[in-house]
């Protein structure tokens, strides 16, 4: 067997898992259940039991009990948004993420924003973090400092020159803090635009909204930088014009005002000294141009750059995406000098400063912040996005079975009872493995599609020349 094994290139635990589900009757359920998850890496599994009555008569229409269901359970998607612990499942996210972020830049009436949105000033800002010591990098076509010309996957990339001098504690606290920092940006901002426009903050309120959707992402040192989408709105947000005097100079010059005052306090503890938090040095900031329209950067561009790093988190630097609760576990899991020293500092600092929960947040490098967020009308939200999907599979599901439509038939009402309790999670080692494969056909599907698309539009646009 273990030859075998290893010519398929699984594990002798899985091997005897994948044989034994192909062998069992409940095979087929088995693999629709997953595949309805989206190959889902660990799914839910729920117990128990629906039924749906005409409400005037009392009939049953439809039932359903996971009795019937192989092990008696229903599997259903994690939901898990970290591409780590969930692929099929954060490239769901990474989809509405997308859209949410589409949608405040080229407008989409079902999602809260006119087509008119795209007249407004708006820009793509990156706040960084500032420097905690030299660190290795490619500067260029110039050598790093450490004299090497190091390759785009180094491992070194990002480490510092000189980890015994390298400000560990200030790092953690910096990314700690990191949420403070973009509050208080904001804040700071909406002042800048005031002053800029000659308007006291009230009447600059009155005249205009500042809109945001924003992402946070590590840099290979570990230090976590926000990319934003930040826009001109009028009074009314995205269905009014800014006022004449909301130009994306304004805009730009506003940021950068914004940025070079935020300032975070965080007091002296132990042996660590007072520090004053601010925004690093690197402060980009680019107008956003329609698609076609030979700008830099596109609103299609910014909208994949948004979603690609709304999956991602501080296990791309090295470290794990699960809580750490001591250093010993460090060297069990393997992880890389440069963040293990990070969650370290975090451990070591949590007695000096316990409000700042950085042990909890050990693992994330001290960062306890959201990844992604918005302002509120900037666009739709993740939540409206999953409801218009969980309407759209009711609807297909009623179809399915022959229910009314309330939209079609309004006094054909019926009433669902439904009980369900939690009854687990994960998969067997056979069930991961058809998991991988379901999921890897989902995607290859889906880029086909893709690419078809985008055939058919070439083809489009050359009949049209």
């Amino acid at each position: 067997m273990t030859d075998t094994a290893t010519m398929a290139g699984l594990d002798p635990a899985t091997l005897a898992d994948v044989l034994r589900l192909a062998g069992s009757p409940d095979l087929d359920r088995i693999q629709e259940q997953i595949r309805r998850t989206g190959g889902c890496s660990d799914p839910i599994h729920l117990q128990g039991s629906t039924v749906t009555r005409d409400a005037v008569t009392g009939y049953v229409l439809h039932s359903y009990s996971t009795d019937t269901e192989p092990g008696g359970r229903l599997r259903i998607a994690c939901g898990n948004r970290r591409a780590s612990r969930c692929p099929s499942c954060a490239w769901t996210y990474a989809g509405d993420t997308y859209h949410l972020i589409r949608a405040g830049l080229v407008g989409d009436p079902a999602k809260g924003t006119p087509h008119t949105i795209r007249d407004h000033p708006r820009v793509f800002a990156t706040l960084t973090a500032p420097s905690f010591g030299p660190v290795h990098n490619r500067p260029g076509n110039r050598p790093c400092a450490c004299g090497t010309r190091h390759a785009e996957d180094a491992p070194e990339l990002g480490t510092p020159l000189d980890p015994d001098s390298y400000d560990y504690a200030g790092a953690v606290l910096w990314n700690n803090h990191a949420s403070d920092l973009w509050r208080y940006f904001t804040i700071y901002l909406r002042r800048e635009i005031a002053r800029r426009a000659g308007l006291t903050q009230k009447d600059a309120r009155e005249q205009s909204r500042v809109s945001f959707g924003k992402v946070a992402e590590y840099q290979k040192r570990g230090a976590v930088h926000f990319h934003a989408v930040i826009r001109f709105d009028g009074p009314d947000g995205p269905d009014s014009p800014p006022p004449a005097w909301a130009t994306l100079d304004v805009l730009t010059d506003s940021i950068r005002a914004a940025a070079a005052r935020v300032a975070v306090d965080v007091p002296p503890a132990g042996d660590e000294p007072t520090r004053v938090l601010r925004w690093g040095t690197q402060l980009d900031v680019q107008p956003i141009g329609a698609f076609g329209h030979g700008e830099e950067i596109t609103e299609q561009a910014v909208a994949s750059y948004v979603a690609k790093y709304a999956t991602k988190a501080a296990e791309t630097t090295g470290t794990v995406d699960r809580r750490i609760g001591n250093k010993e576990a460090l060297a069990l899991l393997g992880v890389p000098d440069h963040p293990a020293r990070l969650i370290a500092a975090c451990l070591d600092l949590h007695a000096l400063y316990p409000d700042r929960k950085l042990r909890d947040w050990a693992h994330m490098l001290g960062f306890r912040g959201h990844f992604s967020t918005k302002s509120r009308r900037y666009s739709t939200t993740l939540g409206a996005l999953r409801q218009t999907r969980a309407d759209y599979r009711a609807a297909q599901q009623r179809a399915a079975l022959g229910l009314p439509d309330p939209d079609e038939t309004p006094e054909a009402t019926t009433l669902t009872l439904a009980h369900w309790t939690y009854a687990g999670h994960g998969h067997t080692p056979g069930e991961s493995w058809l998991a991988a494969n379901i999921r890897r056909d989902i995607q290859h599907n889906r880029e086909t599609a893709h690419e078809a698309l985008a055939d058919l539009r070439q083809e489009g646009e050359h009949d049209h020349e």
